[in-house]
């Protein structure tokens, strides 16, 4: 069974480059092992579902990529089914380079980092703008402050977790904020106790 995102990433070139390094006999292995790696599991999903930002490659006609943050609340990239993502694009600097590309290629990746664990996810897919801002709004996460545009589609074609050597470790300010009240919290009770003290 071949892993779907070999298919994509392993061309001639980089099967060359491999051989060339000493990495060709590591990369068919890659390509042969596990499960196809093609739909999201319910573990990703959830992975998905807990990200607050990710980034997005596309690239124009002429091949010049492109990489986009989208950023947004936990839950903002919504998994519609095991080949389907969505999310509703909110109004941004208004060049519109992601939307421009994707009129003409419709490939996509979207990398997503978890910082603290020390993991990524890699997707590749083709997207779909759509310019629906009813079901923009209703991909909106309740209570963010964005003005959505239209919602981007993404079929999912293949999906890679990988090797998370050399990713540094990050904590959110929404991560730290429990552990820095907590010490707060702790200091405060101190101080009571120095200043409560004859």
């Amino acid at each position: 069974m071949t892993r779907a995102f070999t298919r994509f990433a392993f061309t001639d070139s980089v099967r060359e480059a491999q051989r060339r390094n000493g990495s060709r006999a590591n990369g068919e292995r890659i390509e042969t092992r596990g499960t196809p790696n093609d739909a999201l599991t319910p573990e990703l999903a959830q992975y998905i579902q807990a990200r607050d930002s990710f980034f997005l490659a596309t690239s124009n006609r002429e091949g010049w990529p492109y990489i986009q943050h989208r950023g947004g609340a936990p839950g903002f990239l919504h998994v519609v089914d095991p080949h389907t993502l969505a999310f509703a694009d909110y109004a941004g600097n208004r060049q519109y380079l992601s939307v421009g590309n994707l009129a003409e290629n419709d490939r996509v990746m979207l990398f997503l980092m978890d910082w603290a664990a020390a993991r990524r996810l890699k997707i590749w897919g083709r997207a779909e703008v759509i310019g629906d801002r009813a079901l923009a709004l209703e991909l909106m996460p309740k209570g963010y402050d964005a003005v959505p545009e239209r919602v981007i589609r993404i079929h999912v074609e293949a999906f890679d977790l990988n090797c998370n050597q050399h990713i540094p470790r990050r904590f959110s300010e929404r991560e730290l904020r429990p552990v820095i009240a907590a010490y707060e919290e702790r200091i405060a009770t101190l101080e009571r106790q120095l200043h409560s003290r004859p």
